[in-house]
């Protein structure tokens, strides 16, 4: 069984993204460009995967943790010279090297994988990604002699009247018979850039007579590499258009794909709806027969089936089944609804349970509380959780029914079935079965159970 070790390379400054940040920390769908280049490896390879790292080591270090094992390029001397960096960790330790790059987060692990496969194949050292086009211009020319036989590949920046006409393009994408790699890249001359270019091994296996072997790609987001904004952009577009598609293809209607934003990490059920100008970020779960949207932001939260949320912005929150939300609503982290519970207009939630059944008309806000099932909550409630020191809670058993503009001085307690009168302030526990009134709040009689 052959084995395989892949390298990234990481290490550019990104100087035309006029930034501070590290090129390939730069978000891509509120992502690091890097962690896409880290899943595609890692869905080829049972290894870690080993990143070559300069320009912002820390921050990049910092960002990913103990995911990949890494190298650094003290001296920005090329892509040659990257890929030496790696050596001592990588020779002797795979029949194949896999390179690639930090800054082309579109790279399908499906193309990665066809490329490892193809140099399996291969009696040569080595196997490329290629792409034929008319409009790319950034990238280096493959030069193939009368037989069609890879002899080198040119770099945009030596491009001469003589080969201006390819078409045909190197995408930066590489595998390698290892033990060839680690003998050619000592080889490696140095550009009139004053660098040594990985590309310059090409020429290497071609005068060797061994077979330079090429996949090509024909869908041109996957090269999207990102060195400017206005290529950061473009590359945000052709992800959102990927995703989009694919939940699409499984069964999710989106009424305007072009103002529709969902993460690569979010999940949606089949016969959702999701309307124009929403944002489905991070790890959100949305589930079946719902409509989300318009204009809606839902960020790490779950959402059961056959729920309805519009005009809002939901963070960290959970909805069950049934559940209803604006427009105009606001749910915090930590708040959880329950089957059938509506939520509606200006109303906010933050770390607090809402029982089954339970009404939240509008202009109320509910923090640090445990609200019962069959509650109806009154235009204006406050639950007034934070005394200045700390935050305190709130408990509405099931079946009470808060009057209109009710303030609930926590710590405090509405019993079962109990109830409170328009613009109570309530500062003591309502017993169950009782309905208190007034500022201070006061029970003035026993209600029928």
């Amino acid at each position: 069984m052959t084995s395989l070790s892949v390298l990234i390379l990481a290490a550019g400054k990104g100087v035309r993204l006029k930034s501070d940040l590290p090129k390939v920390l730069h978000p891509l769908a509120g992502r690091p460009l890097i962690e896409y280049a880290l899943e595609a490896a890692e869905a080829v390879t049972e290894s870690k995967p080993v990143l070559v790292i300069g320009h912002g080591a820390e921050a990049v270090r910092a960002a990913l943790g103990e995911r990949t094992i890494y190298v650094t390029q003290a001296e920005q001397l090329g892509t040659g010279h990257a890929v030496q960096q790696a050596e001592p960790v990588l020779k002797n330790k795979s029949d194949y090297v896999l390179v690639t790059y930090g800054d082309m987060p579109l790279l399908r692990a499906e193309t990665l994988q066809a490329l490892v496969e193809a140099q399996t194949r291969n009696p040569g050292p080595l196997t490329m990604l290629t792409i034929n086009s008319e409009k790319l211009r950034d990238f280096g020319r493959i030069v193939r002699d009368a037989n069609g036989n890879v002899r080198m590949i040119v770099e945009a920046a030596q491009i001469t009247d003589e080969h201006r006409h390819i078409t045909e393009f190197n995408v930066g994408a590489y595998c390698f018979k290892a033990n060839w790699l680690w003998d050619a890249l000592p080889r490696l001359p140095l550009s009139p850039k004053g660098e040594y270019y990985l590309t310059d091994v090409v020429q290497f296996a071609a005068a060797e007579g061994g077979h330079v072997a090429t996949i090509t790609l024909q869908d041109e987001t996957e090269v999207i590499g990102i060195n400017t904004r206005a290529q950061l952009a473009e590359a945000e577009t052709a992800l959102r258009r990927r995703v989009n598609e694919k939940w699409m293809d499984a069964g999710v209607t989106l009424i305007d794909p072009a103002t529709t934003y969902i993460d690569p990490t979010a999940q949606l059920g089949r016969d959702t709806c999701v309307l124009p100008n929403t944002h489905i970020w991070g790890r959100s779960v949305v589930g079946e027969n719902c409509v989300i949207g318009p204009n809606t932001i839902v960020r790490d939260t779950v959402i059961g089936n056959r729920c309805c949320v519009e005009c809002s912005v939901l963070e960290s929150a959970s909805l069950a089944d049934e559940v209803t939300v604006g427009p105009f609503a606001h749910l915090r982290p930590g708040a959880r609804l329950e089957r059938g519970v509506h939520l509606g207009n200006f109303g906010e939630v933050k770390n607090s349970t809402l029982g089954p059944g339970t009404l939240m008309g509008h202009f109320s806000y509910i923090g640090d509380a445990t609200i019962g099932a069959g509650v109806n909550i009154g235009a204006g409630t406050i639950t007034c959780n934070f005394d200045g020191v700390k935050k305190n809670p709130t408990v509405i058993e099931d079946g009470a029914f808060v009057g209109s503009d009710t303030l609930l001085v926590a710590p405090v307690k509405v019993g079962e079935r109990g109830r409170t009168g328009a613009g109570a302030v309530v500062t003591k526990d309502v017993p169950p079965d009782s309905l208190a009134v007034g500022m201070p709040a006061r029970v003035i009689r026993k209600l029928k159970s």
